[in-house]
């Protein structure tokens, strides 16, 4: 490897995804201001907060490659964050139900004079839930963590998600195969294959 790797997210699902690539990496997290600029679009968020989370290790640049992600789920041009708590995590299901939203998910990877970043965006369709299915997943999975309240790898994605258009992992968080796409471009001579 050029140099070691940081990923510096909290994300259990990142971690999962970046170590079934094949990836030897360590986990640094650091708090960054997550507020965006008022009126920010909801399109270029993720990518905008990823680039900011990696400006957080510049003092680290010079010795690790860092890798920042954030995931963003846009409905009907607003961003839906995690939820704060059970009423806010059933009004989100709620306003996804029987509808087309984007999961953006927006990567940097920073190392020496590397600043790169990069987003990809799904569509997905959630079938109609009921109140009983909303209520049941909320209370079974708890999806506090979760951009839209929800994991599409959760009981949800199963029974409420009709289809997808694009990358399944992006919807959990990380773009593996963009992601290992764009690594290897940058530092071909780490690519096994």
């Amino acid at each position: 490897m050029t140099a070691p790797l940081i990923l510096a997210s909290a994300s259990p699902r990142r971690r999962e995804l970046l170590a079934k690539l094949g990836f030897a990496f360590e986990v640094i997290v650091r708090e960054v201001d997550e507020n965006l600029p008022e009126e920010y679009p909801c399109n270029n968020a993720a990518e905008f907060l990823a680039r900011k989370k990696a400006l957080a290790f510049e003092d680290l640049k010079n010795d690790f490659i860092i890798v920042t992600a954030d995931t963003v789920v846009c409905l009907e041009g607003k961003s839906l964050a995690k939820p704060a708590d059970r009423i806010e995590a059933i009004i989100m299901l709620q306003q996804l139900s029987g509808k087309m939203h984007e999961v953006i998910t927006g990567v940097s990877i920073l190392h020496k004079e590397i600043n790169f970043s990069f987003s990809e965006n799904t569509k997905v369709f959630f079938n109609d839930l009921s109140a009983n299915e909303i209520n049941h997943y909320v209370d079974t999975f708890s999806p506090f963590d979760k951009a839209g309240a929800y994991g599409i790898q959760d009981w949800i994605g199963m029974a409420g998600i009709e289809k997808i258009e694009g990358d399944y992992y992006n919807v959990m968080g990380f773009p593996a195969s963009r992601f290992r796409k764009e690594f290897f471009t940058l530092f071909p001579e780490n690519n096994p294959a």
